[in-house]
């Protein structure tokens, strides 16, 4: 958009910059006149959707934030942070970069992953892993495969250059995502106490510097483009999308740890969305201070770039940094030592006003704290309303689907799907070993595992979302999203600590999608406080829906939890591998005859609409805490939990890492498909030598928690109820090369 930076605005400037009438003429309150283009420009990337929280802040507020060890509640910093003893803290966030990754697949996911590892080492933690969820139309679509070889190798490139594994994540794919992917990466890093950095700014005379990569025109009104429908004529938006420099970040990250530890640094903020405009604000507004900022002195790699531009940029691998006055050298030193351009920019002023100057020439001036989430951006609680296809999957009924005669028929197309199967041809492009004592590679776990380095420590890591459970009841599916993140915390010999989220939704001036998004909300915050993790921060994307023609068709509502937890002793890290021939299996919880909302409901039988699946939070609570024990009291050989696939897909995938196989035994009393193939929750799967079955006994009877024994592991033939299945290589084949083979068709 061409604009003098100076030239008053109207309405009509407005709405093409995504700003709402009554939203200028707040404005226009704000500053007791008429708003230039710049300062617009201003306000409508602060009082977009993605920066401001406008439509999603009232109910954000409603989830639990305090917790034992929270060392930085949700929208005090950058990520959140949490003690995890011996002078440590974790630190960690999950964030989206959906609307670039649809447009320009490789750059949109790479600068995914830097923005989200910046705001990690922003606070000083050095990032140990890296996590990621994505979610993708029909695999069989051409675009499809152009957009999920783009994102993967975007992630694995960059992460793979910056130097941090990938520990874990997940792959689904469903039609609702045909145009509108979801790109959501996840980042954990370690910093000892005490040793953190703030987003904020005080202190008259203090220096401002801009330090990492120079400006361009990559990503200019990236917010408010993220704020936004996708539509046909998107893909005109593509300088919205940044590009992105890994090995520019590793530099950016060295010599911010070091500054750091030099104590001249007041604050510092990494430039993700809205870049100079949003560092500038924030740390300006939480530090109570205005700022003075030249923006002909910040380096730009185009030449003539309006001041608008270089405040908007979202240009990558940057940093805004507050140095105490008189301390200059020993930054530019560190700066120097690292190969970094650097240049002040500003100065911190008295008041709370944001002077942008352009060649001498004032641009914008602009009061901070009317710009933040929290001051005086504006906030909605819009309406909402049921949809009519929730009062449909109230009607489905079991009886009405009848039971297949051929079970193992089921079980290979089950174990060949590719919301099941393997992801290797993903994991494959990541390094999961770089730098690091990840310990899931070769032994794996519900969750991802990583060393705490001079510490008998891990921390477990996992990120989890069943959008189509959450599509059937948002209450219910947000609350079982957090639950499974805790059962693989526990089941990896963890206990839960503390999540992040990334809430994927559509347009929430829809009142059928906001409708979604408070009951995502309810079961969050129900699902958290019961558990006992808090919210530390996180993501909102909404508007993740595809405008065709006159119809807007939203993806299914993705509320993405990424978890942490703690394993205080290395000993107890637990994987999902049967050991041994002749230890037993047993399922810890109870058979539900119930195929609801399950993979194999909605794609063996075609049944798109029934309910979220089985589920008691009390009674996971009871199962966590007696499998807690059994790992505790090393009781047990392995523990898995049942989610997709079902009891079928948690013995397969327990089996085949060691190649043995498992003859079971399921109830007479419920359906067969029930248990093998559906998705009730809170089941878990644990193998047992025979000289501990009596203390798992006894243990589970204490705990007065529901359990079966299911049979036993065998070298590699697989049986159930007496009928051969055929030997776990064969299925281990389907599993592993689905996804390739699709790929590469």
């Amino acid at each position: 958009m061409q604009a003098s930076s100076t030239a008053l605005t109207n309405k009509d400037t407005a709405k093409k910059l995504g700003i709402l009438p009554e939203e200028f003429d707040r404005i226009v309150e704000i500053l007791g006149r008429t708003p230039n283009f710049t300062e617009l420009s201003i306000f409508s990337v602060m009082w977009s959707e993605h920066c401001s929280y406008k439509n999603s802040i009232t109910w954000l507020k409603t989830l639990p934030k305090k917790g034992a060890g929270m060392l930085a509640e949700a929208g005090e910093e950058n990520a959140g942070l949490v003690d995890i003893g011996d002078g440590l803290a974790c630190c960690f966030k999950i964030e989206s970069h959906n609307h670039p990754s649809a447009l320009e697949p490789y750059q949109g996911a790479a600068t995914g992953v830097g923005g989200i590892n910046r705001d990690i080492f922003t606070m000083g933690a050095r990032p140990i892993a890296q996590l990621n969820s994505l979610r993708f139309g029909d695999p069989n679509l051409a675009k499809t495969k152009w957009l999920l070889k783009g994102v993967v190798k975007g992630i694995g490139d960059y992460g793979n250059a910056f130097g941090i594994p990938v520990l874990g994540g997940e792959v689904f794919f469903d039609e609702c995502y045909n145009v509108n992917p979801l790109v959501n990466a996840m980042s954990v890093g370690i910093v000892k106490v005490g040793e953190t950095a703030s987003a904020t700014s005080y202190g008259v005379g203090n220096p401002v510097y801009i330090v990492g990569s120079s400006t361009g025109k990559d990503g200019i009104h990236g917010a408010t483009f993220a704020s936004g429908d996708l539509t046909e004529e998107s893909a005109k938006d593509l300088p919205a999308v940044q590009v992105g420099d890994p090995f520019q970040e590793k530099l950016l990250l060295e010599a911010t740890l070091e500054v750091i530890k030099t104590g001249a640094i007041i604050g510092m903020q990494d430039m993700g969305a809205a870049g100079i405009t949003c560092s500038t604000s924030e740390m300006s507004a939480k530090g109570k201070h205005g700022m003075n900022i030249w923006l002909d002195k910040v380096p730009t790699r185009q030449k003539g770039m309006q001041g608008w531009e270089i405040l908007l940029s979202e240009s990558q691998e940057r940093m805004l940094m507050v140095v105490e006055k008189g301390r200059e050298e020993e930054v530019e030193l560190v700066f120097q030592k690292w190969d970094l351009y650097y240049a002040v920019i500003g100065e911190v002023t008295a008041g709370d006003r944001l002077k942008y100057y352009m060649n001498g020439e004032l641009e914008a001036d602009v009061p901070a704290d009317d710009l933040v989430l929290g001051g005086g951006a504006p906030v909605y609680k819009r309406e909402y309303t049921e949809p009519a296809y929730y009062q449909e999957t109230m009607q489905f009924n079991i009886d009405s689907v009848k039971e297949p005669e051929d079970l193992v028929a089921v079980a290979t197309f089950l174990t060949k799907h590719l919301n099941i199967a393997s992801k290797r041809f993903v994991t494959e492009q990541y390094d999961s070993m770089v730098g690091t004592g990840n310990m899931s590679t070769n032994n794996p776990s519900d969750a991802g595992v990583i060393h705490v380095k001079g510490t008998n420590k891990a921390i477990a890591m996992t990120v989890d979302c069943n959008s189509r459970y959450v599509h059937a009841d948002p209450e219910i599916g947000t609350a079982i999203a957090v639950t499974e993140a805790a059962r693989n915390i526990v089941c990896s010999g963890g206990k839960p600590v503390a999540i992040t989220n990334c809430l994927n939704f559509g347009n929430p001036y829809k009142p059928e999608v906001y409708w979604q998004f408070v009951g995502a909300i309810k079961g969050m915050g129900r699902a958290c406080t019961a558990l006992g993790t808090p919210v530390t921060g996180g993501n909102v994307s909404f508007y993740n829906q595809t405008v065709v023609g006159e119809e807007s068709i939203p993806v299914f509502p993705t509320p993405t939890i990424g978890m942490i937890g703690l394993i205080e002793n290395l000993e107890n890290h637990t994987g999902i591998a049967f050991q041994n021939t002749g230890d037993k299996i047993y399922l810890i919880g109870s058979q539900q005859n119930d195929i609801a909302c399950s993979e194999y409901l909605y794609s063996f039988h075609k049944v798109k609409l029934s309910p979220a699946p089985y589920f008691n939070l009390e009674e996971e609570m009871q199962i966590h805490e007696s499998v807690a024990g059994l790992i505790a009291n090393k009781i047990i050989q392995s523990a898995h939990d049942v989610s997709d696939g079902g009891l079928w897909i948690a013995l397969l995938e327990s089996a085949m890492v060691h190649n043995k196989g498992f003859n079971v035994e399921l109830e007479e009393d419920i359906r067969l498909d029930a248990q093998l193939f559906g998705e009730s929750q809170g089941r878990i799967v644990v193998s047992v030598s025979a000289d501990k079955e009596p203390e798992l006994i006894e243990w589970l009877a204490l705990k007065e928690v529901a359990f079966s024994v299911l049979g036993e592991v065998s070298n590699q033939e697989i049986s159930i109820n007496g009928k051969s299945f055929g030997e776990t290589a064969s299925f281990k084949n389907l599993f592993d090369t689905a996804l390739g083979n699709v790929m590469h068709a």
